[in-house]
């Protein structure tokens, strides 16, 4: 079997797709995206085409050595995201070849269902008792919301407590027996931080994600780790195992590669396995389209330190398009009391709705991050 051809397709709200054809018929698919950065790794998937073009795709771990190692400059964001795309497409070959769950080529299951959650309250927080109130009458167990918007290096009291207000108004809802996990999407100084987490220990998170920006680590990170003990969670915007090692080592109790940048199915394996040395847990970021929610959930079900899913249905992004729209058939993303069924189907699960994809691409889109201000006209963080 040797692939002849690598397909992207743009399509809305944010995505980027990828498929890889085969002389035999079988075909893969992969979602390599940066979100706002659609194009960009769309070049980088063209130009890696031509080390896989005519190759065979069961050798996986091959391909994923050649993909990241190839060129002499590797890594980053653009780069490794277009690696993901290629592997979790390449795994999906596997599985259907050999008609296999992608799981069960990982080693098996470890356990039957997956725990997911979903997100309320948007970028700026708003509305959040309703919101909650509307995921838990849909079954789910968990939620997580943004902490706060735009927020200076040092924020006022008043601030600080409009960050524990909406918290309490969330876990009022979800009760005790109910998970909150609180984003602060690195909007929050390294000071802040060592202020408000303090403050959220009494509404118990599951974990705080992103208290400061990812580059601030060592002795910095490490510092605000240890000022509460409310377990802290990163890694949407770190790329390999070499990249989390310094993360664990000042002590973050939840590591989350997207399985769409940090190079798809083979290397979040390796994140997890490496997460385990430290006692650490992997709660897979993933706030993309069904190919990535796919791949996510395939490596969650093989996965001892597993925590939990996040997944982007009814996400505050998807105005208009959620992610089962691309799917012949949306059951394998059926949330049940608030968990995932293990897939049964091959490969990654799923059946892509390619006439769909191919009439979404037409349009595409030109999504872009938002960019955000201060009261005095100084960039914030988004």
């Amino acid at each position: 079997m040797k692939i002849t051809g690598v397909e992207t397709f743009l399509v809305a709200p944010r995505w980027l797709f990828l498929k890889i054809s085969t002389d035999e018929g079988i075909s893969g698919w992969g979602e390599p995206v940066v979100e706002g950065r659609a194009e960009s790794v769309r070049a980088a998937v063209h130009e890696l085409a031509d080390l896989v073009i005519g190759q065979d795709p069961l050798r996986t771990e091959d391909h994923w050595q050649v993909l990241r190692r190839g060129g002499f400059y590797r890594g980053g964001p653009i780069l490794s995201s277009a690696l993901a795309g290629f592997d979790q497409a390449l795994w999906d070959i596997a599985g259907k070849y050999r008609n296999a769950p992608v799981h069960e080529l990982l080693g098996g299951p470890v356990r039957d269902r997956v725990r997911v959650y979903s997100w309320v309250g948007g970028d700026r927080p708003s509305g959040i008792a309703e919101a909650v109130a509307a995921q838990v009458e849909r079954g789910f167990t968990a939620v997580k919301m943004n902490g706060c918007g735009p927020m200076d290096a040092i924020a006022t009291p008043a601030e600080a407590q409009a960050v524990l207000d909406r918290a309490r108004e969330a876990r009022s809802v979800l009760g005790p027996t109910r998970d909150l996990a609180i984003d602060f999407h690195g909007r929050v100084s390294p000071a802040m931080a060592r202020r408000l987490l303090p403050m959220l220990e009494e509404v118990q998170p599951i974990f705080v994600e992103e208290p400061i920006l990812p580059e601030i680590q060592g002795d910095v990170l490490a510092s605000v780790v240890a000022c509460s003990s409310v377990p802290i969670a990163l890694g949407e915007r770190l790329y390999s195992r070499w990249e989390f090692k310094p993360v664990l080592d000042a002590g973050v109790s939840v590591l989350q590669p997207d399985p769409s940048h940090a190079g798809g199915i083979s290397e979040l394996r390796r994140i997890a396995a490496l997460a385990e040395v430290y006692g650490a847990s992997l709660a897979p970021h993933c706030p993309l389209g069904p190919i990535s929610l796919a791949a996510a959930l395939q490596v969650a079900f093989a996965t001892p330190n597993f925590l939990i899913q996040e997944q982007s249905l009814r996400m505050h992004y998807n105005v208009g398009t959620e992610y089962t729209d691309y799917l012949v058939d949306p059951t394998p993303f059926t949330f049940t009391s608030g968990y995932a069924v293990r897939p049964a189907g091959p490969g990654l699960g799923i059946e892509i709705d390619e006439e769909q994809v191919r009439r979404a691409s037409e349009v595409g889109h030109r999504w872009r991050s938002p960019v955000w201000r201060h009261d005095d006209g100084s960039f914030a963080e988004w």
